[in-house]
């Protein structure tokens, strides 16, 4: 823009881009429209100008029902009715070519960048050889005085130290976490003596059968040693393995050896060893075939030496092992060395060959490693190639190694690096979970513990293998500690029966060994779940991996080339280093209830206060934000609330300390959305340079976190020239889709979006936001321009979009960076979903609304503009304008149909051959209607990421899931409340908690949820479908296209009406069916009251779903009851074309139809009437009135049976239509419910919203019943939901069933 064009208003001034990537997204979108354009003229468009000629020459039509205007020329109405769903198509479909051109774009740039080089156990051992290198390039900070080229293999060597302690915390942090069990760590773990031997000592599991295939290479080769040392250097794994093996064992006999002489009888063998390689003579000096001897020899010694370790000395074993190497040396010099037979006499010799042994090096940590290491080397069979086995293991591994090969900033020193804070905002969400937590069951007999050992066995074996006490003695007590526990909590550890409470053992409650165990068991399932002590924990991970590359750079910078063992030998952490990382990060949690929560008298609340404590006491340098009210007389003497920011550290063993105190103007929550103005009150608080924002539900990882300063180096970084970042996105990992198909579809869906989606976002696009946390901000930037929340009530219902608006309009640049990543969990039950699915909905409908969009909107340049639009609210008008297509395609149809244009018209010769272009126009939107379109990222980002032949295969699976109903049936939740916010306004946060969901929702709960969302539309599209069909069989032409445009409205039907009870477990038993129906029926049939609830109350609930209509505008209103006036053309049309009509085009036909009605209506409100005047005390009059209504009925029909010439397709057909004008009575007196409760017509409402619900529920709840007589689909339902647990060996079954007979700890 020139300058005189600028306007006076700063804020969304000079939102420019660099040349280059104006060029990018200008490019990407010139290419879009092309391809829409040219799709959209020669697919949609120009195939339908022929037959539109044609239709406006015909002459005009004959119609079936009374046409107000008959003389309208050129049939005008045919016209707009085939053309208004083609130009809705028309501007809907952008959104589709978006979504393919952005899947394309988005998988060409993760491939430039590197992802999914690393993806499998295989290419992490084919690359596990260039990852030190990787890692030192830029994990490792530069120190002055570099070393110099003659230096370095000195270099390479201290990168191979401080990689291999790196790693080695990392495995430890798995090992913690109970992701791997003892041995799979001891697999996995780089020495720590490394550089001990003159080749690199790497992981045991790269070295997985080298030895044993190196025996057998030994055995076959019978010549030369050139083709032995060929054949051993073809694999490098096999070559190390081998150096390592000989110089370790050198090593060892060496450090045993006690006697001179004996020391020369190993020397005389290794010279002759060392000898005959040098002069390529190993294969004829040596009988190789008899290798494995010596190896069975050396394993048991090794053995041995470990137990003696663990038991102290033996004289024994020492026996044992004298008699091992006497053994061992007769097997080298006599069957191996064919010279060798007198290396072992000696007639100077005093005492028998190693007689004395030194033991004094088994006392030695680093040497028993070395045993430890020797004894996998010689025994690890091929089975070790696929350690470790926990999937979340393997891809914590793989992408660590992967992420060091991508391209990011180098790692500067501790002391350098930017610092940064933590935030994150907590209300009332679970803590930790308690013991009566983990042992309280749910209707189903499903406790949390007994949940988590079945969805998680291999975790739950490793941490028992971890707490488990070494000795037996101890290991016994324990058990017998948790068989009285659980017999305590009432159920025995075997049998699982209910004792009775006078029976049940007293416990010690100070017992400190079985309070230890209870502990641990609390943690475990804790990081198990969605609290915030799995939160605290993951983040805390950001300052023990601050310590430990502290130490290193404080290593470093003593000495280039000797790296200090401190830290390998177990000593502590030094006091500066502790001091540097605590000046570097700072974590605040802002709890803004935790001051009512250390007062409160509830047991659950202070349980919380106390577990919040906890932490603190558990990490010292946590610190808690909340919001202190305080009662306090005020100069008037009055007493007044007042209000206080306070921030607590953990002081002792049981206190919190007051660091700061800071007054507040009110109560901020009274102004603002409360998890906003939770992080603006405690964000004076933190510290630094850069501020991350981390949600309730998040986790992060060890080998992440050493990755921090690299990501906070981005903001310095050169290569964005003037406009540096204040926003660095991180991608995220959703670790809640492991189990059942919805948690998989959700899972997936969220991590195409944080992946591919913001990938594209940010380049080429240009327009990332911030979409809530993990998000880092540049804090000094974003504190003096307006935060990190925007608060104000309802508008900024979605907060975290805001901030990203507000960043962007402020010259702010954001950008978004995959090499590190953070874990999140997602709603993992469909009505969780359906509710996360409406607050974001909700929230895009407020968004449209606010000035942000209009500022943002109006201030970028036509492309950038484009990408804005349909990447925000865009999608959701998208969303809506796809199902109103449907509306209007249905509704002009049904005109079409009922008036008889479309009879006419298609048996017209003149149209016959352009009929098939009139039916392959719709085509192209029945595709974004199935929900395919949305899993086309997720395809690509699990292609990139995992191999196309995996996606391939999960996207069969997922379609096999129903994954495209559960996708159709969000496509819906997004249309209706985005529609409904966009209309009313008014729209709230929605809690949708973030337990453990394997639980069977009761059919009113689901009513209740989705009944105006989904339900009513369902069956409104079902009814058109249905007249449809009925009236337009006769003379339709067959068309496969045209049936599949109609199938795709069927399936979006069946979808909206039934996905709720399909994604429902246990939907389909007998007993919950029945159990069902009956609260169905108790919650239908209660009248309500004051102060009762919509769970408890039809009524009530009633209410609550018109409460949007009573705080709308006037605007809203009248725009709702012309809306309403849709359902009147089902009367209309229909009646025309009943037999008793006989084909009359009379107005009179509608009038007498609404004189049947308002008839039907007057005697629905006299049998009201009845009931309440003598429903009571005059029981006979009322059964007198209600015969006499019955038997006038019943005379009226048959009059018009045989007078009229009624038949029962013509009631049939009035149930069609007089059905829709009840609800369109109803919705009409919803609108104008102020003015219609003043009179006595409410209660008739009321009344005929009851009558509806209660239709609608039988409807929805037949076909329930009737598929619950079978067993075999319940189980067929099982299996559907829960492929994936099956697929990995879960117990879903017995978690369905409860744990009726078995124990806790089974």
């Amino acid at each position: 823009m020139f300058f005189t064009n600028q306007p006076k208003l700063y804020v969304a001034r000079g939102m420019y881009e660099d040349t280059c990537s104006l060029l990018k997204y200008t490019t990407f979108w010139i290419l879009l429209l092309i391809c829409k354009l040219a799709f959209s003229y020669y697919v949609e468009i120009s195939p339908l100008v022929g037959p539109t000629k044609t239709i406006m020459f015909l002459g005009r039509g004959r119609y079936i029902w009374h046409e107000f205007f008959p003389y309208l020329q050129h049939n005008l109405g045919v016209v707009f009715t085939i053309w208004a769903p083609v130009v809705m198509v028309y501007f809907m479909d952008t959104q589709i070519w978006y979504a393919i051109f952005s899947t394309v774009c988005g998988g060409v740039n993760g491939a430039f960048s590197r992802l999914g080089e690393i993806r499998t156990l295989g290419m992490l051992r084919s690359r596990f050889e260039a990852i030190p290198k990787a890692f030192g390039k830029n994990l490792v900070p530069t120190h002055r005085g570099e070393p110099k080229r003659h230096e370095q293999d000195d270099r390479t060597s201290l990168m191979e130290k401080k990689f291999s302690y790196i790693w080695n915390a990392f495995i430890s942090s798995l090992r913690e976490e109970d992701l791997i069990s003892n041995s799979e760590r001891d697999l996995l773990v780089v020495p720590s003596s490394v550089g001990d031997t003159s080749v690199t000592q790497w992981p045991p599991f790269l070295l997985a059968s080298k030895i044993p295939m190196a025996l057998d290479i030994a055995k076959s080769v019978k010549k030369r040693d050139e083709e032995l040392l060929r054949r051993i250097k073809q694999d490098p794994y096999t070559y190390y393995a081998v150096i390592e093996c000989y110089e370790t064992l050198l090593d060892i006999l060496y450090s045993l050896i006690a006697e001179t002489s004996d020391m020369k009888v190993v020397d005389r063998i290794r010279e002759s060893l060392e000898e005959s390689i040098h002069n390529q003579s190993l294969v004829r000096d040596f009988r190789l075939d008899e290798l494995h001897l010596l190896s069975d020899k050396f394993n048991k010694l090794l053995s041995l030496l470990l137990e003696i370790e663990q038991e102290g000395n033996d004289t024994a074993k020492m026996t044992q092992i004298a008699n091992l190497l006497q053994d061992t040396m007769e097997i080298i010099t006599q069957d191996i060395m064919k010279n060798g037979q007198g290396i072992l006499k000696d007639e100077n010799r005093e005492s028998q060959l190693f007689a004395n042994i030194n033991l004094e090096s088994i006392k030695d940590e680093a040497w028993r490693e070395k045993c430890v290491r020797l004894r996998l080397l010689l025994t690890t069979k091929e089975s070790a190639i696929y350690v470790p086995i926990n999937l979340e293991a393997r891809r914590r591994m793989t992408f660590f190694a992967n992420s060091l090969f991508m391209k990011m900033p180098r790692a500067p020193q501790v002391s350098s690096m930017m610092s940064f804070s933590v935030l994150t905002p907590y209300f009332k969400e679970e803590v930790l979970f308690s013991a009566e937590d983990l042992h309280k069951k749910n209707e189903d007999g499903i406790s949390i513990l007994f949940y988590l050992q079945k969805i998680y066995p291999d975790e739950w074996k490793n941490f028992f293998e971890r707490i488990r006490p070494k000795d037996e003695e101890s290991r016994k007590s324990m058990m017998d500690e948790i068989s009285r526990w659980a017999s305590y909590r009432g159920q025995t550890a075997k049998t699982g029966k209910v004792t009775n409470s006078t029976e049940r053992p007293k416990l010690d409650p100070k017992d400190e060994f079985l309070k230890a165990r209870m502990e641990d068991i609390s943690l475990w399932a804790s990081y198990r779940g969605q609290t915030l002590t799995r939160t605290v924990r993951g983040m805390m991970y950001y300052r023990r991996a601050l310590e430990i590359q502290c130490i290193q750079d404080k290593n470093a910078k003593l000495d280039h080339q000797r790296t200090n063992s401190s830290y390998q030998d177990g000593e502590s952490v030094a006091d500066m280093d502790l001091a540097i990382a605590d000046i570097k990060f700072t974590y605040v949690v802002s709890c803004q209830v935790y001051g009512m929560q250390k007062v409160s008298k509830d047991a659950k609340e202070k349980a919380r206060y106390l577990n919040i404590l906890n932490l603190m006491m558990m990490y010292p340098s946590l610190r808690i934000a909340y919001i202190d009210e305080v009662e306090a007389p005020n100069k008037d003497g009055m007493t007044e609330k007042t209000y206080y920011s306070v921030l607590v550290k953990g002081v002792g063993d049981k206190y919190d300390e007051e660091i700061y105190r800071i007054k507040l103007p009110g109560k901020p929550t009274n102004i603002g959305e409360g998890k906003p103005e939770n992080q603006n009150h405690a964000i004076i608080f933190t510290r630094g340079e850069a501020l991350q924002v981390i949600d309730m539900n998040q986790d992060n990882y060890l080998e992440e976190a050493f990755k921090m300063r690299n990501v906070l180096e981005e903001f310095e970084s050169t290569k964005y020239g003037k406009s540096k970042p204040t926003i660095l996105g991180l991608r995220e990992h959703i670790f809640t889709g492991s189990v059942s198909s919805l948690a998989w579809f959700m899972s997936n869906q969220e991590t195409s979006f944080v992946t591919i989606g913001q990938r594209v976002l940010a380049n080429p696009l240009k327009v990332r936001f911030h979409y809530g946390h993990p998000d880092i901000f540049d804090r000094l930037f974003h504190i003096t321009r307006g935060g990190i929340s925007k608060a104000s009530k309802t508008i900024n219902l979605s907060e975290d979009i805001f901030s990203g608006f507000n960043s962007t309009m402020r010259g702010g640049n954001i950008t978004h960076h995959e090499y590190m990543q953070v874990g999140k969990g997602r709603d993992v039950g469909m009505n969780q979903i359906s509710s996360f699915e409406a607050k974001v909905a909700n929230g895009n409908g407020e968004q449209t609304l606010s000035r942000d969009i209009y500022r943002l909107g109006r201030r970028f340049d036509f492309y950038r503009m484009l990408s804005f639009y349909f990447t925000t609210v865009g999608f959701y008008f998208s969303s809506m304008v796809t199902v109103l297509t449907v509306y209007v395609f249905l509704y002009g149809r049904l005109y079409l149909v009922l008036s008889g244009l479309e009879k006419s018209i298609l048996l017209d010769p003149r149209i016959q051959e352009n009929i098939e272009p009139l039916q392959n126009v719709l085509a192209s939107q029945s595709v974004f209607q199935l929900g395919l379109l949305l899993v086309l990222p997720m395809v690509m980002e699990v292609g990139l990421e995992k191999g196309f032949r995996t996606a391939l295969g999960e996207f069969i699976i997922m379609q096999l899931q129903l994954a495209s109903v559960f996708f159709t049936f969000q496509l819906g939740t997004k249309t209706h409340y985005y529609g409904r916010t966009i209309l009313h306004g008014g729209a709230k946060y929605i809690p949708t908690g973030r337990g453990f969901v394997v639980y069977h929702a009761k059919f009113a709960e689901n009513y209740r949820m989705y009944s105006r969302s989904h339900f009513v539309k369902g069956l409104e599209l079902l009814i058109l479908l249905v007249v449809y069909l009925a009236y337009g069989r006769s003379y339709r032409t067959s068309s496969s296209l045209y049936l599949f445009v109609t199938f795709s409205i069927w399936f979006m039907v069946a979808s909206w009406l039934f996905a709720p009870f399909i994604f429902n477990p246990s939907c389909f038993e007998w007993q919950k069916t029945v159990d069902d129906w009956t609260d169905w029926r108790k919650w239908m049939g209660n009248r309500g009251g004051i102060g009762m609830s919509g769970e408890q109350s039809w009524e009530a609930w009633w209410r609550s779903e018109q409460a949007h209509l009573r705080k709308t505008s006037v605007r809203a209103l009248i725009l709702e009851i012309l809306m309403s006036l849709r359902f009147l053309i089902y009367q209309y049309g229909i009646v025309y074309h009943l037999k008793i009509a006989r084909h009359s085009t009379s107005i009179l036909v509608y009038g007498l139809s609404w004189l049947v009605m308002l008839t039907v209506l007057v005697v629905l409100k006299m049998v009201s009437i009845g009931r309440q005047k003598f429903g009571t005390d005059l029981q006979l009059m009322f059964r007198i009135l209600k015969g006499i209504l019955f038997l006038g009925f019943v005379t009226v029909m048959a009059v018009l049976f045989a007078i009229g010439g009624l038949t029962i397709t013509d009631v049939l057909a009035c149930t069609l239509g007089f059905l829709p004008t009840g609800w369109c009575i109803l919705l009409i007196g919803q609108a104008c419910a102020p003015m219609i409760e003043r009179t006595m017509l409410w209660d008739s409402i009321q009344e005929l919203g009851r009558a509806y619900d209660n239709i609608m529920g039988l409807i929805l709840f037949l076909p329930i019943g009737f598929l619950s007589w079978f067993p075999f689909v319940s189980e067929f339902q099982t299996r559907l939901l829960f492929n994936q647990a099956f697929s990995r060996g879960l117990q879903i079954s017995r978690i369905l069933a409860g744990q009726k007979d078995i124990g806790e700890f089974e």
